[in-house]
């Protein structure tokens, strides 16, 4: 279990003096506590041998003074220990949401992002109170435990011996409830994670759902998983339920104990009044350590628990640099003719290759036209040239350089990629097409946006360029969020334009133009097209047609045209079709 915890050891070691000042403050706060019982022994016994006012009050001055400390100390180990596992938090957030953006693509593809998003926000509220409530527990269960039975055995050894005899069940107790709690919590936040996945992808989905009208469906879904993380949460609180009230039971017969033991020996002239009061003052404190001692129990299992949960991304296989075996060439620049050379893909060692020696060679500047059937590699193909799926070694270059050799961020710049199901982010369509180019002059913008067709567009943005759209471009039109995709892309001005079906959502007329002008403005620089559609196709200087993750075709449109194959299939089919839908218009 505390081996999770090694993970915390750099930012422990940095707020090291906030915690050693936490601790003196913590200390001094226990101490003056132990003086209260010791005036309130003074004040009884004042009392009852008949004492001036004027000595109570100097004794009611004394303690009021040792509040104030007390309360002064309360505030300085709150502030410096809390402090720092509020840093410590922040810290450790940081880290995670950074090695997740480095983190292989593959890792998002078996994580749901609300079980990350639960790791971001409710196991580090868990790791927080680890590394702040749970080490103030923890000095209060040794420090004030060990401080009152050593006052209770100096004043009275033998009344003292008696009062304690309930307490040795609570290390027993304290023992058991460590393990359940943590079986338990872990449980309660892996449920936490399935709420949180519903609710996102219900939400994220919404479009879809309300179009076939799920609402009910997913609010069952959403109901379903929050029953059972309710369960979850009520066997957790079960336990502590019944630990809390055990302590206070044993608790109560220690002062059963105290009172019968320590009235016979007042009423013996064995005791003072004021020593009674004072050692039921040290029992009642007593209590509060040995149920720290179960926060402490608590708080650390929920953090390890949690703790494990961020680690397992922490410690996950970064997204390699360089490509295992590659000899880096970090200098290098990714241009040149783009070479798949005998590339063969599998998700798993058990599967159907989603690439089966694919060899394709385009030259520099050359576009190059990929058609295929659902499922045939196309995305897998493009993918590979930036790495998002990792090639073997020397099956996909560039200007002769294997792919893996590049510097990644230099390899990803150099290529433009424009997904069927474009991503646009929340903010306005201006800075959504300067995502990719920050600094992009004006005059370049107006002429990317004019080249993805989306200035004819302008007059139906409220706000213009600067017309927000909703998450992931919610508010947009399928072609709409296509096109300001394409002119993101643009606006990086890449060595390598990828288009993966990026123009499926547009009409032809609309796709001729786009084409067009961006084909036009990068006349020398290399494009790589995905589509169904033979005019898109048309325009290519080479098409690869792939069919179960072989090509199966390979040469100029007119060359596949004329020969007989899923192109030439796929042509007639949609001259035919073009042809049905201009009669019936006429």
């Amino acid at each position: 279990m505390l081996k999770e915890f090694k993970t915390l050891l750099p930012y422990i070691k940095r707020y090291w003096l906030r915690y050693a000042l936490g601790l003196l403050c913590l200390v001094t706060v226990d101490a003056a506590q132990l003086l209260l019982p010791q005036y309130l022994r003074r004040a009884v016994d004042t009392v009852a041998a008949g004492g001036g006012r004027q000595a109570v009050l100097g004794i009611g001055a004394a303690m009021v003074a040792t509040a104030a400390l007390v309360a002064l100390g309360r505030f300085m180990w709150r502030y410096f220990i809390h402090g720092a596992s509020r840093r410590i938090e922040t810290h450790l957030r940081d880290r995670l949401f950074g090695t997740l953006m480095v983190l292989p693509m593959t890792f998002f593809g078996k994580n749901a992002v609300g079980d990350l998003m639960a790791r971001a926000t409710n196991d580090m509220q868990a790791i927080r109170m680890a590394t702040g409530m749970a080490f103030v527990s923890f000095v209060d269960g040794v420090f004030m435990s060990m401080a009152i039975l050593v006052v209770m055995f100096a004043q009275s050894p033998a009344t003292t011996g008696w009062t304690i005899i309930p307490l040795p069940l609570v290390t027993v107790l304290i023992i058991f409830f460590g393990k359940l709690v943590g079986a338990r919590f872990k449980r309660v936040q892996e449920i936490y994670s399935d709420v949180s996945s519903v609710a996102q992808e219900t939400l994220q989905g919404i479009r879809v759902v309300k179009s076939f009208v799920k609402e009910k469906h997913f609010a069952g879904r959403f109901s379903e998983a929050n029953d059972r993380y309710r369960d979850a949460s009520m066997k957790l609180v079960k336990v502590f339920g019944f630990f809390f009230p055990l302590i206070t039971f044993l608790g109560g017969l220690s002062t059963l104990v105290l009172i019968a033991v320590g009235g016979t020996a007042v009423l013996e002239n064995r005791m003072s009044p004021g020593l009674l009061a004072a050692m039921l003052a040290y029992l009642e404190m007593l209590l509060w350590p040995m149920l720290g001692a179960g926060f402490t129990v608590n708080m650390i299992q929920r953090g390890a628990a949690s703790l494990k949960r961020v680690n397992a991304i922490l410690d996950h296989d970064q997204e390699p640099r360089f490509a295992d075996g590659a000899a880096p060439k970090p200098d290098a620049v990714p241009a040149g003719d783009v070479e798949f050379r005998d590339l063969t893909i599998r998700y798993a060692d058990d599967a159907r290759p989603a690439l089966d020696s694919v060899s394709i060679r385009v030259p520099r500047g050359a576009i190059l036209g990929i058609l295929g059937r659902v499922g045939s590699g196309k995305s897998t193909l493009l993918k590979t040239l930036a790495r998002i799926v990792e090639p073997p070694r020397d099956s996909v270059l560039v200007g002769g350089t294997d792919v893996g050799s590049f510097d990644l961020e230099r390899l990803r710049s150099a290529l433009g990629f424009v997904p069927q199901d474009s991503f646009l982010f929340s903010d306005s369509i201006r800075n959504n097409v300067l995502f990719a180019n920050p600094d992009l002059p004006k005059e370049r913008f107006l002429e990317v946006v004019k080249a993805s067709a989306l200035d004819r567009d302008l007059e139906a943005f409220p706000k213009g360029w600067d017309t927000v759209v909703g998450e992931r471009g919610l508010t947009l039109s399928g072609g709409q969020k296509q096109r300001v995709a394409i002119a993101r892309a643009l606006a990086a001005d890449p060595e390598i334009l990828v288009l993966d079906d990026a123009l499926s959502a547009v009409d032809t007329e609309t796709e001729e133009r786009i084409l067009g002008a961006v084909l036009a403005a990068r006349a020398g620089r290399t494009t790589l097209i995905v589509s169904n559609r033979v005019s898109t196709l048309k325009r290519a200087s080479l098409v690869a047609v792939l069919d179960g993750g072989r090509l199966i075709q390979l040469g100029s449109p007119a060359e596949l045209a004329s020969e007989d194959g899923f192109y030439a299939e796929i042509a007639a089919m949609q001259a035919l079709s073009a042809t049905t839908a201009g009669a019936g218009q006429e």
